[in-house]
C-alpha cells in the first residue's frame, strides 16, 4: 500500500523534538573545544577529544537501528530510545560543563569532561537517530523531501538557539570569565537551559506522534508485521547489509567523507582561528579569547540562519545533485576565507557561506539514500550504518588532527584552508551520485 500523505502539522510534530537535541549538539559542537582548553588541553591534541564522539555515534547508530527495527511496544518501535536517550543526555548535560568545578587536577578533570563527552554524545545519537527512522517509516517518498526539510529547519533553528546562547547570557549579566581551569558560568548555564528544552521538545514529540502497530506498518512498507523478518543485531548481518545495499549508498557516503571531515576541523580549531584572526591572541587564559568564544557561537548562530534561507532556495536548483554541489562549493570558500577577515563583523561573510553547505548537508543526502532504499527493508539499520558515513570521516580526521595541524605550520587559522580543500572535493564527489538508484 501506498503511504497515505501526511499534513504539514503532523510532518512537523515528527520531528519538533529535534529542535531540542540539535540546541544540546549545538552547545556541544561550538563549546567542547573552549570547554577543554579552559580546563588545559594542548592545542595540539585538541583534535583528539573529538574522536569520542563520531566514535559513539559510529557504534550507537548502527545498534540502535537494527534494535528499533525489531522493537514493538504500546509506546512504538523508535519513540522508546528517542526518550530513554534524551533523559541520559539531559542528565549528562548538567554535568559536562562543571568538569572544572570540582577541584580536581588537570588530568583528572580533562579525564571527567571525555568521560562526560561519550557519555552525552552516546545519549544524543540514540535521541537524534529516531527522527530519521520516524520520517522512512512514516513519510511517502514523495513528501521525503518536505520532511527531512522540516528536519533541516527545525535543525538549523535549534542551532541558532544553542550557538547564541553563551553571548546572550553573557550580555544579561552572567560571567563569563571564571578562575583557571574553570567553565564560566556563560556556558554552565547554557547548558542547563539547553538540557531543559531539550526534555520538553522531545515529550512534545513523543505525545503527539503515535507510530504504526506491526500490522499496519507491514502493509505500508512490505514486511512481515512480527518484524521477525528484520536481520538481528550484529557484526555479520550488518555486513550483510552493507553488501545489499544500493550504490547511491555508496556514493553519498563518499561526498559525506569529506564533508565531515571538514567540519571537524572547524568545530576543533575555529575558536582559536577567530581569535587568532580578529583578537590576536589564542591564549584561553584571557578575557578576549573568551570574547572570542562568545563571538564564534554568534557566528555559528549566524551560518544556522544562513542555512535556513539557503534550504529555501534548495529546491529551485534544477536537480538536487546542482544544488548538492553547489552548496559544498560556496562552504568550502568560505572554510578558505576565514583567516583573511580580520574583522569579527567580516567573519559573517565566510559563516553564511560555510551555512550553505550545512544546508545541503542536512537535506540532501538522507533525501538521495531513503529513496534509493525505498523496497529493501530494514531502514533503521541502514540509516544507522548510513550514520558511519558521518562518523568515520570525523574519526579518520581527528585522529590524523594533530599530524595535519604539524604539517599545515601549527597554526588554527591554516586548519581552515584545510577544511575548505576537503568540502571542494566533497563538490566534486556529488557527481558520482545518481538521482533515483537502487542497484
Amino acid at each position: 500500500m501506498q503511504k497515505p500523505d501526511l499534513s504539514f502539522w503532523k510532518l512537523w510534530n515528527l520531528s519538533f523534538g529535534f529542535f531540542g537535541v540539535q540546541i544540546a549538539y549545538a552547545l556541544q559542537s561550538a563549546n567542547i573545544s573552549r570547554i577543554f582548553r579552559t580546563l588545559g588541553a594542548d592545542p595540539h591534541d585538541l583534535s583528539f577529544f573529538w574522536i569520542l564522539p563520531p566514535l559513539m555515534g559510529m557504534l550507537v547508530q548502527p545498534i540502535v537501528g537494527s534494535l528499533s527495527d525489531r522493537t514493538w511496544t504500546r509506546f512504538g518501535r523508535r519513540i522508546p530510545y528517542l526518550f530513554v536517550g534524551a533523559a541520559v543526555a539531559v542528565a549528562v548535560m548538567c554535568l559536562l560543563p562543571n568538569a572544572g568545578s570540582f577541584g580536581m587536577s588537570v588530568g583528572v578533570a580533562l579525564i571527567f569532561g571525555l568521560f562526560a563527552l561519550m557519555l552525552l554524545d552516546t545519549s544524543l545519537n540514540m535521541a537524534m537517530q529516531p527522527f530519521k527512522m520516524l520520517v522512512g517509516d512514516m513519510v511517502n517518498e514523495q513528501q521525503k523531501g518536505t520532511a527531512y526539510s522540516i528536519q533541516s529547519f527545525l535543525c538549523n533553528a535549534g542551532s541558532v538557539v544553542g550557538f547564541i546562547f553563551p553571548f546572550l547570557f553573557t550580555w544579561l549579566g552572567v560571567q563569563n570569565v571564571a578562575p583557571e581551569g574553570v567553565v564560566p558560568d556563560s556556558v554552565i548555564w547554557s547548558f542547563y537551559i539547553g538540557a531543559a528544552i531539550l526534555i520538553i521538545c522531545v515529550l512534545y514529540t513523543v505525545s503527539h506522534v503515535r507510530e504504526w502497530d506491526p500490522r499496519t506498518y507491514a502493509q505500508y512498507n512490505g514486511e512481515a508485521a512480527t518484524g521477525s523478518d528484520t536481520v538481528a543485531a550484529g557484526s555479520g548481518s550488518w555486513l550483510a547489509l552493507l553488501k545489499k545495499a544500493p550504490a547511491n549508498f555508496w556514493r553519498v557516503s563518499l561526498v559525506q567523507f569529506f564533508c565531515w571531515a571538514a567540519f571537524l576541523y572547524m568545530w576543533s580549531y575555529v575558536t582559536d582561528a577567530v581569535s587568532l584572526t580578529v583578537w590576536d591572541t589564542a591564549d584561553s587564559k584571557t578575557a578576549a579569547y573568551q570574547e572570542a568564544g562568545n563571538w564564534t557561537g554568534v557566528l555559528y548562530a549566524i551560518q544556522a540562519v544562513a542555512s535556513v534561507l539557503w534550504a529555501v532556495a534548495i529546491p529551485r536548483f534544477p536537480s538536487f545533485k546542482m544544488a548538492y554541489a553547489v552548496s559544498l562549493l560556496l562552504g568550502g570558500l568560505g572554510f578558505a576565507l576565514i583567516p583573511f577577515c580580520p574583522d569579527r563583523y567580516l567573519q559573517i561573510v565566510p559563516f553564511v557561506l560555510i551555512g550553505c553547505a550545512w544546508a545541503a548537508m542536512l537535506a540532501c543526502p538522507f533525501t538521495f539514500v531513503t529513496n534509493a532504499l525505498e523496497g529493501y527493508g530494514h531502514m533503521g539499520a541502514y540509516l544507522g550504518l548510513f550514520n558511519c558515513a558521518i562518523c568515520l570521516p570525523q574519526i579518520v580526521a581527528a585522529a590524523l588532527g594533530g599530524t595535519v595541524f604539524h604539517l599545515v605550520g601549527g597554526t588554527q587559522t591554516h586548519m581552515m584552508i584545510v577544511a575548505g580543500v576537503l568540502l571542494v572535493l566533497g563538490s566534486i564527489s556529488v557527481a558520482f551520485i545518481q538521482n533515483k538508484q537502487k542497484a
